[in-house]
C-alpha cells in the first residue's frame, strides 16, 4: 500500500528537499555563469590572441567546467547521504580532479597552439565567479534547521 504522505489523488509526488534545491541552483547558476564566461572568454581571447587566444579560453572553460561542475554534481548527488559518503564522495572528486588537471597542464606545457594568458585570466574569472554563485545560492538558500515530526 502507498504512503499517504507521498501519495496524492493525482497520485505520487516528492516532498522539497531544500539542501538539493540549494545545490541545484548553484549549479544551474554555475552553468550560466561558465556560459557567459566562454563566450566573453572566447570573444576577448579572439581580439587578443587571435586563434591561441580562443585555443585559451576554451582550455580555461573546459578546466572550470571539470573543476566546478564536478564539486556541485557531487554536493547534488549526496545531498541527502550521510556526512561520511558525501566526504567521501566531495574527497574523491577532488583527488580525480587534481589527477586531471595535472595531466593536462602536463600535456600544455610545451604547447603553442593557445595563449597562456588568456586561458589564466579565464580560470581566474570562472573560479571566483562560481564561488560567489555558490555563496550566494547558500547564502539565499531557506533550509530549515528542523524537520516536523510525521
Amino acid at each position: 500500500m502507498a504512503d499517504p504522505r507521498t501519495t496524492g489523488p493525482d497520485g505520487p509526488h516528492t516532498t522539497p528537499d531544500p539542501v538539493r534545491d540549494v545545490f541545484r541552483r548553484a549549479l544551474r547558476d554555475m552553468l550560466v555563469l561558465v556560459g557567459l564566461v566562454a563566450v566573453l572568454g572566447t570573444g576577448i581571447g579572439a581580439l587578443v590572441g587571435g586563434l591561441p587566444g580562443v585555443w585559451g579560453a576554451v582550455i580555461g572553460v573546459a578546466i572550470v567546467l571539470v573543476f566546478s561542475g564536478t564539486t556541485v554534481l557531487a554536493m547534488v548527488r549526496t545531498a541527502g547521504s550521510s556526512i561520511t559518503v558525501a566526504s567521501g564522495v566531495l574527497v574523491g572528486t577532488w583527488i580525480l580532479k587534481m589527477v586531471v588537471v595535472l595531466v593536462v597542464v602536463a600535456v600544455l606545457r610545451d604547447q603553442e597552439f593557445y595563449h597562456r594568458g588568456v586561458l589564466v585570466a579565464v580560470v581566474a574569472v570562472a573560479v571566483l565567479g562560481s564561488a560567489f554563485v555558490d555563496f550566494r545560492a547558500a547564502s539565499s538558500g531557506r533550509v530549515p534547521y528542523t524537520e516536523p515530526r510525521a
